[in-house]
């Protein structure tokens, strides 16, 4: 398997609580994502998911210790760690949360964060004959993001975050 950020809406009275529940719930979930993504509840990131986290949150100071709204798309939310250290937490984002990532995604101009970050992202596709190649991932992976997120939020559902390497 290689790197992917799986995210999975679901109801809050039906979200695991303890690691080893969360991750048959989400193995499962994963066995299904194209008719669970087909559907709406499911989404996943192939290994860009950590620059997408850059292209929300470069340039931002948050040492006050805040957790804005820009880390939670793709790493913000309770973490609830593995009992062995050689597996990533999964992370959960409540309803709330979940409304609070909605928003931010909506309202967010991706063409002012694209000037903030857009350098760095590019750098990997340089060369490529479409010079606006990256541009044109990271504004899909956005728009995905920010699709998904607004129907969970209208569902009111949690989101459950896996990260699968």
């Amino acid at each position: 398997m290689s790197f992917h950020m799986h995210l999975r809406a679901t109801a809050t009275n039906e979200v695991p609580e303890d690691f080893s529940s969360l991750l048959d719930f989400m193995s499962t979930a994963w066995e299904a994502h194209q008719k669970e993504y087909a559907a709406g509840v499911a989404h996943s990131i192939d290994k860009d998911f950590g620059n997408v986290h850059e292209l929300y949150t470069m340039g931002l100071d948050h040492s006050d210790g805040t957790n804005p709204a820009n880390n939670l798309p793709i790493f913000g939310g309770r973490h609830i760690h593995s009992p062995a250290e050689d597996q990533p937490p999964f992370v959960l984002l409540d309803p709330a949360e979940v409304h609070r990532t909605a928003d931010f995604l909506q309202t967010l101009s991706f063409d002012e964060r694209w000037r903030i970050a857009g350098m760095m992202l590019s750098t990997p596709y340089i060369g490529w004959e479409d010079e606006n190649a990256a541009r044109k991932i990271y504004l899909g992976h956005h728009d995905a993001l920010r699709t998904f997120y607004r129907g969970a939020a209208r569902a009111g559902d949690a989101v459950i975050k896996a990260f699968w390497y």
